[in-house]
């Protein structure tokens, strides 16, 4: 890259080191003044940085390793960043140092002077050589040179050689790399002194069960500690899809709700049916055929069965301890129970000091919520065991539409990393399969209620009718999509109790990610508060 595409004004004045780049984090003064002048500027405005709500105190470098190509020496380096509200996070970065002439970037971290040689510091991920070395590197399934970090390559992986590699879309929490137009390798930014719950449960469902309806696993690299094994990176196919199932989702509703003016139905002569009554899709009244179309339910139908192969796959082995199911018991229940209050009385919290941002509806739901917290809190405390009769195993744990990739007629299911705000020994808890189910109810509600937000001028009907319309039309979804995951889940024997007990777990777990939800709105976008305050009214029956 040329000299010209970078601002050299902005680096007249580069920070300046004694030390050889070769031995540049063996040298206690780089290593200070890399972590805190030159980090800190840094990271603060990079997309994957997690701390951007808190006070950063200072970043430390834990750990280093060293990985060569032919041409150049880099470093792998883990950081903790510990933030003045007394807590930390870990994160991974891969740095080089490299002339003007040599960029293939104009992201630079600093300008630097090693030992009188000028050049730059930069993320490593942005020069092409580092990334055909990590390639090249899986690809022969270990590193030569450091005992620290392991190259894994998975069963499936058939590539022979690197021809191309570039970024994926726009950098999120992690950074995802396509190599040879066929393969991702997802580098983990925030990272956890445990095996990634993504890695792991990928891994296990390609290698172990063969599931066909996730990208297959085909490769990791990871980092032994004394304190345990951390997952830097994860490569797997790259899948045909044309987008995710939010955008899809979004624009059948937009043309279910564009349908209501077109065919002249007026929303309160809507055949009405209760939350959880289960429906094939023949079932469904010709009334809710004509207005939402038959292949939005056939969508439905193909999405509960891949959810409930994906449950199957993930109870399906007796061996492997991690996956093994297991019953409830009182360990899981305090666990559960203390997680819930504690999270209950936060969004209770939060919505006592933002009532002053909402109005209409929104306001209207949320005093109801705060009259009836008592027997919300209920809710969350009566979950007794022993009454339980179904199974918990490993679940996706963040499940919703956007984890989901829309193939022809047919669905990806992806990115098994865990809830963000959960910690990563919370999200490898076994669960009720029902909470991934609970999880993707609630994204069909957020897809009806987006349509009618971000479309409120081109239906010609009230908000109040919408929302109606809306929530008819939820009750249809679930119903289809549970009539079939139930169908599918126990003809492959996994074990998720009778009707009664379904219902229940439904319930209280459609509760707590509503809960979950209205943390998330309240502090974002408070406006749209008023799709889990709905979405908690109607589990509650606090409408009938």
């Amino acid at each position: 890259m040329s000299e010209s595409k970078l601002n050299l004004e902005e680096y007249q004045n580069p920070f300046v080191f004694k030390t050889d780049w070769k031995t540049a984090f063996e040298d206690a003064e780089f290593v200070k003044v890399f972590s805190s002048d030159i980090l800190e500027n840094y990271i603060i405005n990079k997309r994957w940085y997690g701390g951007k709500a808190s006070t950063l105190k200072y970043i430390e470098v834990v750990e280093h390793f060293k990985i060569t190509s032919k041409k150049n020496t880099y470093y792998g380096v883990l950081l903790e960043v510990n933030f003045k509200e007394a807590f930390y996070q870990h994160y991974f970065m891969p740095i080089s140092f490299m002339a003007a002439e040599e960029l293939d970037t104009s992201t630079i971290i600093a300008p630097v002077k090693m030992n009188g040689l000028e050049g730059f510091l930069v993320d490593a991920l942005h020069q092409e050589d580092f990334r055909k070395l990590l390639f090249d590197r899986i690809l022969i399934g270990k590193d030569k040179e450091s005992s620290k970090v392991e190259f894994h390559r998975g069963e499936k992986l058939e590539e022979a050689a690197y021809e191309s590699s570039r970024f994926m879309g726009v950098e999120q929490s992690n950074t995802s790399i396509i190599f040879n137009n066929k393969l991702v390798l997802k580098i983990f930014r925030r990272i956890y002194i445990s095996t990634n719950p993504d890695y792991e449960i990928s891994r296990f469902l390609t290698e172990r069960m063969d599931f066909k309806s996730s990208p297959a696993y085909y490769g990791s690299i990871s980092v032994g500690l004394i304190e345990g094994n951390i997952t830097l990176g994860l490569m797997q196919e790259l899948v045909p899809n044309q987008g995710d199932a939010w955008q899809f989702m979004l624009d059948e509703c937009d043309r279910i709700f564009s349908n209501l003016a077109i065919r002249k139905i007026k929303t309160a002569k809507l055949p009405e049916i209760e939350l959880f009554k289960r429906l094939k899709i023949n079932e469904v009244p010709h009334e809710i055929i004509d207005w939402a179309g038959l292949s939005i339910f056939l969508r439905i139908h193909t999405l509960a069965t891949r959810t409930a192969e994906m449950h199957i796959a993930l109870g399906g082995d007796i061996h492997d301890t991690a996956f093994t199911p297991t019953t409830y018991n009182g360990d899981y229940t305090v666990w559960l129970k203390n997680r819930l209050t504690y999270q209950f009385q936060n969004r209770l919290n939060i919505l006592e000091n933002n009532l002053h941002k909402l109005d209409g509806l929104a306001l209207e739901l949320a005093n109801q919520f705060l009259d009836n917290k008592k027997e919300i809190r209920k809710v969350f405390l009566d979950f007794d065991w022993t009454k339980m009769k179904s199974e918990r195993i490993r679940i996706h744990g963040d499940y919703h539409l956007g984890q989901v990739l829309v193939n022809g007629e047919d669905f990806y299911l992806l990115d098994f990393e865990g809830e963000p705000e959960s910690t990563i020994r919370d999200r490898k808890v076994k669960q009720p399969p029902l909470k991934d189910v609970a999880g993707m109810f609630r994204s069909f509600h957020y897809a009806i209620y987006a349509t009618i937000f971000n479309n409120k001028d081109k239906y010609p009907y009230s908000q109040e009718e919408l929302f109606q319309a809306g929530e008819v039309l939820f009750n249809y979804f679930v119903g289809v999509f549970l009539q079939t995951y139930t169908e599918v889940a126990q003809a492959g024997n996994l074990n998720i109790g009778y009707k009664k007990e379904i219902d229940f777990l439904l319930k209280y777990c459609i509760l707590e990610k509503a809960v979950y939800e209205l943390g998330y709105e309240l502090n974002s976008r408070p406006r749209w508060a008023v799709i889990p305050l709905s979405g908690i009214a109607s589990i509650m029956h606090f409408n009938n």
